[in-house]
């Protein structure tokens, strides 16, 4: 049965124009894109969104970081959607994502490293939830 899971595509890479290549990538992997919106969010979305890592030394500089531009949001669906999502993306740090990854072709560092991926069915649920009314999903 199909599954769903939630991704970000983020400001550095949207800035750097890999949008399109990105959701090319995700497509070719099989993802049926259930609803898409490109947007900017506030740092105060951020900091709700992120709220699991509030106290973190990373957590200013994440929240600041994903409202300082355009990212586009993301609802994917297909069987094993979660875990091949994360397998797609590749390691939090470019340096040592598997060549083929989104993260090894798009990202430039730790911090900003192209694409957010749901890590667990609950947090997808949270995930498209926060940012996607029930209407929206098609």
């Amino acid at each position: 049965m199909a599954q769903r899971t939630f991704s970000i595509i983020k400001p550095d890479a949207v800035r750097k124009g890999s949008t399109g290549a990105i959701l090319a990538e995700i497509e070719k992997a099989g993802f049926k894109i259930v609803a898409i919106k490109k947007q900017s969010i506030s740092k105060q979305q951020a900091e709700g969104f992120y709220h699991v890592h509030l106290g973190k030394p990373f957590f200013k500089g994440l929240t600041e970081f994903m409202s300082s531009g355009p990212l586009v949001l993301l609802v994917l669906e297909k069987d094993n959607a979660i875990a091949d999502l994360r397998k797609l993306m590749g390691a939090t740090n470019p340096a040592d994502a598997e060549e083929g990854t989104i993260r090894k072709k798009f990202a430039s560092s730790m911090g900003e490293n192209a694409i957010h991926g749901s890590d667990g069915e609950e947090t997808a649920a949270f995930e498209i939830g926060y940012w996607f009314a029930g209407y929206e999903l098609i």
